[in-house]
């Protein structure tokens, strides 16, 4: 596609009056609610626009998207910041035809998806891809929330350099350096730091988002010691593993933020000792490594993804266990806030995938309307209140 980069200082300003306001940046010190909206662009432009127009409704500031690099996206991306409803954008990083693939094995493994190794990433093909797509969308005058390079890198569904099988192994610090499988997982993260560094040179000479920060991969809240989820030997790298590994070679300096994803047991809601196990695994696990913005030990986490699932499929939709727990996971993400350590969260989800033929159990929006808990997850979060 052609790069509208060079485009002249007239023409460029042009598009911007036809496109409307530039969103202000999220104001300094406050917290990043929102939704994560799956596949949009599987679905009509009709679906996209009544999506756009649910969301609307409910005053959803931010969503979680990855929309395709032509004028189908950039489209659906213009329509969304129509509503003042920015994007924390999703990325990849882009392969030669010639790189090996692991394929989708459904029947084996349904929920480990099929792709390139990390390893083989190509740092040239990926600039020119976040070029063009950037420079299509400041041409339109749309400023993102956020940057997110890549989805659960530390675990086998999401990156194929993962064998499958695997050991039925959560694979620790150690392990990267020791173990042959850990190894060559450990060659793939190499490869996505320069394919990070390419995205923050593109970022850093962009018009108008500059100061949009660029967020890790979400990585998956697995502990040291953590059992493996299932007895399919698919592996994974433990979260504490994975951003020592990524920091000592040079995360820091290439990125304003790791994203995580966490899907606390949703077991027993409203009960304390339940509730104290969330708590107690979500500070000693999942927010462990966040820091403060400018501290010398680590970055500030968005949680990209996080949620409850509601099994109940009937109308209307009793969401009272959900909301409870929407409400204990709050008061924790308030006591990370207040410490500057976290700075957004992205439920999930809103929608179901517009492909799917059963509605997803994790979706906020059910029978028409807004859940209550869904409602409850995207109230501005104040830690002195929660």
């Amino acid at each position: 596609m052609t790069s509208l980069r060079h485009l002249a200082v007239p023409s460029f300003l042009a598009c911007l009056l036809t496109a409307g306001p530039v969103l202000p940046a999220q104001p300094p010190g406050s917290f990043v609610t929102g939704m994560n909206v799956v596949n949009p662009m599987r679905a009509s432009v009709a679906d996209q626009n009544a999506l756009i127009a649910q969301l609307k409704a409910a005053h959803v500031q931010v969503i979680r998207a990855s929309i395709t690099p032509d004028d189908k996206g950039i489209d659906f991306a213009k329509r969304v910041y129509a509503q003042r409803i920015k994007i924390e954008l999703g990325l990849n990083p882009q392969y030669p035809k010639t790189a090996p693939s692991r394929p989708y094995q459904p029947a084996e493994f349904p929920e480990m998806w099929g792709g390139h190794p990390l390893s083989f990433a190509d740092p040239e093909l990926s600039r020119a891809y976040f070029q063009s797509l950037l420079d299509q969308l400041e041409a339109n005058g749309i400023v993102l929330a956020g940057f997110e390079l890549g989805n659960e890198i530390n675990w086998a569904a999401f990156n194929p350099e993962f064998p499958l099988p695997g050991k039925g192994k959560v694979f620790t610090l150690k392990d990267l350096s020791r173990d042959p499988e850990a190894r060559q997982i450990a060659a793939g993260y190499l490869q996505y730091l320069k394919i990070l560094a390419v995205l923050k040179e593109v970022r850093d000479h962009s018009k108008l988002n500059r100061q949009t920060p660029i967020l890790t991969a979400g990585l998956v809240d697995t502990a040291d010691g953590d059992p493996t989820w299932n007895n399919k030997k698919e592996d994974k790298v433990s979260l504490p593993a994975t951003l020592a590994f990524f920091r000592a070679h040079g995360l820091d300096s290439l990125v304003d933020a790791y994203a995580i994803h966490t899907y606390p047991s949703s077991g027993q809601p409203g009960d304390p000792v339940a509730a104290a196990k969330r708590t107690a695994r979500f500070m000693s696990v999942t927010v462990a490594a966040c820091r403060a913005a400018g501290s010398k030990d680590g970055k500030p986490c968005w949680i990209t993804e996080w949620g409850f699932p509601n099994a109940n499929l009937a109308c209307p939709l009793n969401d009272a266990s959900r909301t409870a727990l929407v409400k204990e996971m709050r008061a924790n993400f308030a006591k990370v806030a207040a410490q500057g350590r976290l700075i957004g969260a992205m439920m999930f989800s809103w929608d179901t995938d517009p492909w799917s033929k059963t509605v997803n159990q994790d979706a906020v929006y059910r029978c028409g309307q807004l859940t209550e808990s869904g409602r409850l997850a995207l109230q501005p979060l104040n830690p002195a209140k929660e």
